[in-house]
């Protein structure tokens, strides 16, 4: 059983673009690199995702000491970590450690579609059914990718239509790993097919606004996620 924490391999390359001179090249490459390890798929391979510093500067188009400076702020955000003698990683969730995440989302998540029902515009709500309006005569898992992409939105707009400044900010570290596991779990089993049911039910619930419906919905579907990953996800012990 392969050790999350455990590195193997050689450094792997994000997807970056060379950085245009400006005033800060460090608060450039500390953006770049940032956006690069949230869209990255952390937990799509069951081993630890090394960062070569050379490899980011030629990818970058920069030197090597704004790079060590934005991969010093990130390690303090909790995104890297340093292993001496062995490199710098991208951070991964135990399986404990993401199944408390998952709890802590539904807590914040079903709170923010309980403000979602008192607060959000009738058309905020109703962009969230047409995020799915390709999937409902084709099976979700007929075009996974983006299904995985719609799904993920969709939380995203759920906790942006809380209207709640500081719970948009609460939740911006937690969601990216919880974004990277929805991406690596949705296609197993009949989690796809079970995800869009849920997420109809849910906007049902927003549209009519019943408050106490839509919270439940949503604490029960995120929490369906934490389970999950308790039962499935072993490749994270």
């Amino acid at each position: 059983m392969a050790d999350s924490h455990q590195p193997n391999g050689a450094g792997t390359a994000l997807g970056l673009a060379p950085i245009k001179i400006a005033n800060s090249l460090r608060d450039q490459a500390y953006a770049a690199i940032e956006d690069a390890i949230i869209n990255s798929d952390i937990y799509g391979a069951n081993g630890a995702i090394r960062l070569d510093e050379r490899r980011l500067c030629e990818a970058l188009g920069i030197s090597r000491t704004p790079v060590r400076e934005a991969m010093t702020r990130l390690e303090q955000k909790g995104l890297l970590r340093t292993l001496p003698r062995r490199g710098v990683y991208i951070v991964r969730k135990t399986r404990r450690e993401l199944i408390e995440m998952s709890e802590v989302w539904a807590a914040l998540e079903s709170m923010a579609a309980r403000l979602a029902t008192l607060h959000a515009s009738d058309a905020g709500i109703a962009r969230l059914r047409h995020m799915f309006d390709e999937f409902v005569s084709t099976p979700p898992a007929a075009h996974i990718d983006e299904y995985s992409d719609a799904n993920i939105a969709f939380h995203q707009a759920i906790i942006a239509l809380s209207g709640s400044d500081l719970m948009k900010r609460m939740t911006e570290n937690l969601f990216i790993h919880m974004r990277a596991i929805r991406r690596r779990t949705i296609s197993e089993i009949d989690r796809a097919e079970r995800s869009i049911i849920e997420h109809m039910q849910i906007i049902d619930a927003l549209e009519q606004r019943d408050t106490e419906r839509a919270e439940r919905l949503v604490r029960l579907h995120s929490l369906g996620l934490a389970e999950h990953v308790r039962k499935y996800c072993d490749f994270l012990d």
